[in-house]
């Protein structure tokens, strides 16, 4: 995953806003001090999705938890989420 360079994610910082842009299909966070981060998504599924479950749980996140995921993606937690098995992004029939 390709980072910017004068964002560290080890600092702590306040999330103010976060969007999924379906456009460009980026995370989109604005942080307290002001910087600005976009996390590309596809970057992400092709690095963690390596099943269909993973992937449709990336894709729930996305949709409906933007703020999570870039907090998991952040932390580099994503992976050990991942492998919980959530089934957020399962469809029921």
């Amino acid at each position: 995953m390709k980072r910017n360079q004068n964002f560290d994610p080890n600092h702590s910082q306040k999330v103010l806003s976060c969007h999924y842009n379906m456009d460009t299909n980026r995370v989109e966070a604005r942080f307290a001090d002001g910087t600005t981060l976009a996390i590309d998504c596809i970057a992400i599924e092709d690095e963690y999705g390596n099943t269909p479950a993973q992937r449709a749980e990336l894709d729930w996140l996305l949709y409906n938890k933007p703020l999570e995921y870039v907090q998991l993606v952040l932390s580099g937690e994503i992976e050990h989420y991942l492998s919980l098995g959530c089934d957020h992004g399962r469809l029921e029939g």
